[in-house]
């Protein structure tokens, strides 16, 4: 049996050509299309069977073709302070994580765009796995999806929504995958769809200088930059991809970002690394650094994790710090650590299980080229 085309991920021109290469009559693909985009992503419909509006011989000609498969969840975890955690499965050595946050006046779900990453971020967890390779836009909406059947967060556009903010903060740099990324926020965002509010999804970047105005033009997201540092020699240790494109040349990309205003604020997300860029005078240079541009200063706590070769900031030091922040009149909220014992946390996601599994992956596949080389020289 052929393998079923997974729906998911399709914009409506690629729906509507699998449709049509199914058989559906050309007169009905408009009306096909926008019954099968409110079934999958306003109503969270898992099987074709669920699409009760429809005539009994179309879901079985969907059944026959198509699928709504999400990715397998690995294992989800609850911590104590309601944080979740899904490590999901997509194929051998093809794992990821996701994490939702839930707080009292918002539901952020954090999303990962790649498996592993390339960019070895000293401080980050992630940063320690390398790249496996993008995930599809069928893999980033497929934790979406999962998330709200999880939280039972359908239909979409009900009011009372758990999910209310996507933060494309998990594992790897999103616009290294920026097609991909585009076009399933380009999903998340439809008003049709899972009908996220685009002030409400934020774009998170450790600076790729090039793609930054072609995030803000192309995908319209919030933009968050992890600066982390406020001198060139610092951020080079630890977010080397400063060396290429370094402080000055990112800022001049926050300068211009499209859309950017006082009521659209840039995030500058800035891990507090005790004895590295904790000083005092490091908050009046990072006040400085952001003059001009409509900001919003996250100060993190550093999370914790194996081999991790930094401490987190003393607290009395993160707070003055903070008040310098505060006092030059930018919003520095310091980031309250959620779902640590789950290592949910900021920086600390990870898939162990990539390495094992691509390595067994490979171990098996060179068995069966063996059996195969021995089966050849078997006498028929």
């Amino acid at each position: 049996m052929e393998k079923r085309l997974l729906l998911i991920g399709l914009d409506r021109e690629a729906l509507k050509t699998a449709l049509a290469a199914s058989g559906v009559p050309a007169k009905s693909l408009p009306m096909r299309v926008n019954q099968l985009w409110n079934w999958i992503y306003v109503h969270g419909a898992r099987d074709f069977a669920a699409m009760t509006n429809l005539a009994k011989d179309f879901r079985g000609l969907l059944e026959q073709n198509f699928s709504l498969d999400r990715p397998e969840v690995v294992t989800a975890q609850l911590s104590e302070d309601g944080t979740r955690k899904w490590l999901l499965k997509t194929g051998a050595g093809i794992e990821f994580e996701t994490v939702y946050i839930p707080e009292a006046d918002r539901g952020t779900l954090c999303v990962s765009s790649q498996v592993g990453c390339t960019l070895t971020c000293r401080f980050c967890h992630t940063g320690t796995q390398k790249l496996v390779r993008n995930l599809n836009p069928d893999e980033i909406l497929g934790q979406i999806l999962i998330a709200k059947d999880t939280l039972e967060d359908w239909p979409s556009t009900a009011p009372g929504r758990k999910v209310t903010n996507i933060v494309m903060m998990g594992m790897g740099e999103p616009l290294y995958n920026f097609d991909h990324v585009k076009s399933a926020l380009a999903i998340a965002m439809d008003g049709d769809a899972i009908a996220m509010s685009k002030r409400r999804v934020t774009l998170s970047t450790a600076g790729v200088v090039p793609m930054i105005p072609r995030a803000g033009n192309e995908i319209g997201s919030s933009l968050a930059i992890s600066l982390h540092a406020v001198t060139d020699e610092i951020r080079d240790q630890i977010v080397p991809i400063n060396k290429k494109y370094p402080i000055a040349e990112l800022m001049e990309a926050c300068r211009t970002y499209p859309g950017a205003s006082n009521a659209r604020r840039i995030t500058f997300e800035y891990v507090m690394l005790k004895g590295v860029n904790d000083s005092l005078a490091d908050a009046r240079a990072l006040v400085k650094l952001v003059a001009g541009i409509p900001a919003k200063i996250n100060l993190i706590p550093f999370n914790a994790w194996p081999g991790a070769p930094y401490e987190c900031s003393d607290w009395s030091q993160i707070e003055k710090f903070a008040e310098i922040v505060n006092k030059a009149g930018y919003a520095s909220p310091v980031r309250t650590p959620r779902g640590r014992d789950i290592m949910a946390a900021c920086g600390q996601l990870k898939s162990e299980s990539v390495k094992e599994r691509a390595s067994a992956r490979l171990a098996a596949e060179k068995l069966a080229d063996v059996q195969s080389g021995q089966l050849a020289r078997m006498p028929h």
